[in-house]
């Protein structure tokens, strides 16, 4: 039985709606996964010799910060990571027991790739820790057991809290609390997650209490898929009470302005997208992370926080629309209209998200001028990049899945992630081009740059319409996919 589901899975990977953009993407994915690897071995390696030069204690060090690592490990799978999910309404109709889909489901979960990158961080780390330091090995193995079970309560975790957004967000706002705190030398958390986590190398036999909680927290999940399990319980359909919103002044703009009420009400009423658009507000704030005074990451972060809309909600047309897209396209819409409907939205949020980041201003004019030429640079260039990627993205979205453990509520996913790395890239390379002469000169050009795409709108519209006729049935066949 394992053998046929594993084929199942072999098969859906390769013919899945969601694959439909060719062999290319799954080349490009892998680069993805391969950058990702490289960069978790550098930091294994980096990570010693950093604390090392600075003549710091390595284990006890690292024991301070791991409650940061592992809290953004969980707040990233939270919105990356999408539970492996089968063909449930199917094979709940056939002749296989349902604890053994419960299980093979979970199981999969622990081979995911939010798992495995983590061993490329834990191992060099603790190699490099073995051969340069005088640290025990068994100290060292102690604490490597522990990253790395501890990564497998995570993950468990994440799939508790996958139908819980209430309870995560006060977690994600803890954590923040947290972090701010220690910033502004209130509280510092860093002293208790030194004595939790170092006492697990001090005394070794606490990581058998460690492995009892990840099969604790897998008997949870284990009960809370198999209580929806069902066919009219957890994987029923989620009937809502439809909201009335008076939005006839956009009726002036015609076919734009309808356009433009359908996505309006598409993200107040729907949790997917409303959640995708909240997301976009944490995307201001990235700044602060990153360190707004390193002045070759300046256009970086200009172009990610004004454009948290744009990678958010954007990255996902026009699979918004899936659900009724063939309809859609038997009645007398222009492609052009269409698209220029879902660009008009971009540009407006984009406007907003620059104006709301006017308190860069703090960190002097410099990072605002970037942040400004961010945003019309997302305007301009990124804009279209959007629309011409979704014409070969083709994953459905499912706007009435429950939100439970086998539904698929993520607006996110690793391969939309991919996707944004050109737009971020791109604008990067155009700056740095720019300057080898000066700042300003560099953030002028990335500017002009989207003022250029501004300038010839037209002309770039034609030709994203004419490739989104081209694979208009190659799109609707992808959408009907269950």
């Amino acid at each position: 039985m394992i053998k046929r589901l594993l084929n199942l899975e072999w098969k859906a990977f390769w013919r899945g709606a969601s694959w439909q953009a060719g062999l290319m993407m799954k080349i490009f994915m892998l680069f993805g996964a391969v950058y990702f690897i490289i960069i978790f071995i550098s930091l294994g390696i980096g990570a010693f010799f950093l604390m090392d030069e600075k003549g710091l204690d390595v284990l006890p060090t690292a024991s301070k910060y791991l409650i940061y690592y592992f809290a953004s490990d969980l707040i990233f799978r939270h919105f990356f990571q999408k539970m492996p999910v089968m063909n449930i309404r199917s094979l709940i109709y056939q002749n296989v027991k349902k604890t053994f889909l419960i299980r093979f489901t979970l199981a999969k979960t622990v081979f995911s790739f939010f798992n495995s990158i983590h061993w490329f961080f834990v191992l060099p780390f603790s190699i490099t820790l073995l051969i340069k330091s005088n640290v025990p090995a068994v100290e060292v193995c102690a604490f490597a057991l522990t990253m790395l079970l501890f990564v497998y309560v995570l993950n468990f975790l994440n799939v508790l809290l996958e139908h819980n957004d209430r309870f995560f967000y006060v977690f994600a706002s803890i954590i923040v609390s947290l972090g701010l705190l220690q910033y502004y030398n209130i509280f510092d958390i860093t002293i208790y997650s030194e004595q939790f986590f170092m006492s697990y190398v001090s005394w070794p036999w606490l990581l058998f209490a460690l492995a009892g909680l990840i099969f604790g927290l897998y008997y949870l999940c284990f009960k809370t898929y198999a209580q929806n399990f069902y066919i009219d319980a957890g994987l029923a359909t989620k009937q809502d009470e439809a909201k009335l919103y008076n939005l006839s002044w956009l009726d002036q703009f015609g076919h734009l302005g309808t356009f433009i009420k359908n996505d309006i009400k598409l993200i107040t009423r729907n949790k997917r997208a409303k959640s995708a658009v909240l997301m976009s507000l944490f995307f201001l704030f990235y700044g602060l992370l990153l360190g707004v005074k390193m002045s070759p990451m300046l256009i970086f972060i200009g172009v990610f926080v004004t454009g948290g809309f744009l990678f958010s909600f954007g990255q996902f047309v026009p699979s918004w629309d899936s659900a009724y897209y063939p309809l859609m396209m038997t009645q007398n819409i222009r492609y052009k209209e269409y698209l220029n409907a879902k660009w008009w939205l971009i540009v407006v949020s984009t406007t907003i998200s620059t104006l709301l980041c006017s308190f860069y201003i703090y960190f002097g004019w410099d990072v605002y001028l970037a942040i400004v030429a961010g945003g019309i640079y997302n305007i301009g260039i990124n804009g279209y990049l959007v629309l011409l990627a979704g014409a070969y993205t083709r994953t459905p979205i499912d706007l009435s899945s429950n939100k439970n453990a086998f539904g698929d509520k993520k607006a996110f996913n690793l391969k939309t992630m991919l996707l944004t790395l050109p737009k971020l890239i791109l604008p990067i390379g155009i700056y740095f081009l720019g300057s080898l002469h000066s700042h300003e000169t560099g953030v002028i050009v990335v500017m002009v740059f989207g003022l250029f795409g501004l300038i010839f709108k037209n002309k770039v519209f034609a030709w994203i319409e004419k490739i989104y006729k081209t694979e208009k049935y190659t799109t609707i066949a992808a959408y009907k996919q269950k």
